[in-house]
């Protein structure tokens, strides 16, 4: 069974207010307000100065339970929300596993699910490593992206991207975080040409098409919304979850918010900037249930949900 063996997060210190950057993203002061007011996004963590290779090693130095079992690392997987985040010939990926002396593993990019690419890398590492059939074996999932064009850095209307890492240790089987469920829901009649219609019909199905999934992930591990600790989300925006709670009956109190202000949007790894910060904060007990969902737009779209036993 697939387990989370640890998990380690990088933020940029630096935070710069929306209103700073409305020239930057084209936004009117209405939108800037609507962004604050609406959204629960006041700012978000650009380091110019800091590359990608830069992210990813911030976070997986953090990532102490890596040091000495380097050896045990047969896949490095980057999860991505882009299909294409630096110019032609480089490689961060392969760079980062050379630094780490993880040359040996497999390295490669998870992509085309969005921001719900997070999710379908912890499931490829762990079908992956149940396959190898060594008890030992290891995994290293890494998400975290450049928000270097407006593109990447601005959802319209709906969120703004924040930059960051995650960096986690994925098993077989192990007594920490146990993955009893995952469940995707891909649309691909959400790639069109027509962006303002498709973008019409997101919004008008995202609430319901990210609930069923929830409750898909729920049922898959025998179990109903109402055992659910704790719900980590992506940090879109604050509206959208009260909505997504009010469809399904279920408490907002419940679902992990704090980090749509603080942290941001940040692309692939929010769930685990979500789990680091409700583990900080003894939000998880042993045994306790939660489930971490996420919604991707972006080559169709797909919404995906996971439950794990803490």
């Amino acid at each position: 069974m697939t387990t989370l063996e640890a998990v380690a997060t990088y933020l940029p210190a630096t935070r710069t207010p929306i209103a700073d950057l409305a020239e930057v993203l084209g936004l009117t002061p209405m939108q800037v307000t609507l962004f604050d007011r609406f959204n629960g996004l006041r700012d978000v963590g650009w380091d110019n100065e800091a590359s990608l290779l830069d992210l990813l090693v911030a976070a997986t130095e953090r990532l102490t339970a890596l040091r000495g079992n380097e050896h045990r690392v047969r896949y490095v997987l980057h999860a991505r929300a882009f299909a294409v985040v630096v110019p032609f010939a480089h490689n961060p990926l392969h760079e980062l596993t050379h630094r780490l002396g993880l040359g040996h593993a497999e390295a490669f990019t998870v992509t085309q699910q969005s921001c719900a690419t997070g999710l379908l890398a912890i499931d490829i590492a762990g079908r992956l490593l149940a396959a190898d059939g060594d008890s030992e074996a290891l995994a290293l999932v890494l998400a975290g992206e450049k928000a270097f064009t407006r593109d990447s850095r601005l959802l319209p209307e709906t969120s703004v991207f924040s930059e960051g890492a995650s960096a986690c240790l994925v098993a077989a089987n192990g007594p920490r975080d146990r993955l009893l469920s995952y469940a995707s829901l891909p649309r691909g009649d959400f790639d069109s040409d027509d962006a303002a219609e498709v973008a019409a019909r997101f919004q008008r199905d995202y609430r319901g098409c990210l609930s069923a999934v929830m409750e898909a992930a729920t049922a898959q591990a025998g179990l109903r919304m109402e055992d659910i600790t704790l719900v980590l989300p992506h940090n879109v925006n604050m509206v959208s979850w009260r909505r997504v709670c009010k469809r399904m009956n279920f408490p907002v109190a419940r679902v992990f918010l704090d980090n749509v202000a603080r942290a941001g949007h940040v692309f692939c790894a929010d769930a685990f900037i979500n789990y680091q910060s409700a583990r900080e904060q003894g939000m998880l007990r042993p045994g306790d249930r939660y489930l971490i969902a996420a919604a991707g737009a972006g080559f169709g779209a797909t919404f995906s949900a996971m439950v794990f036993e803490h």
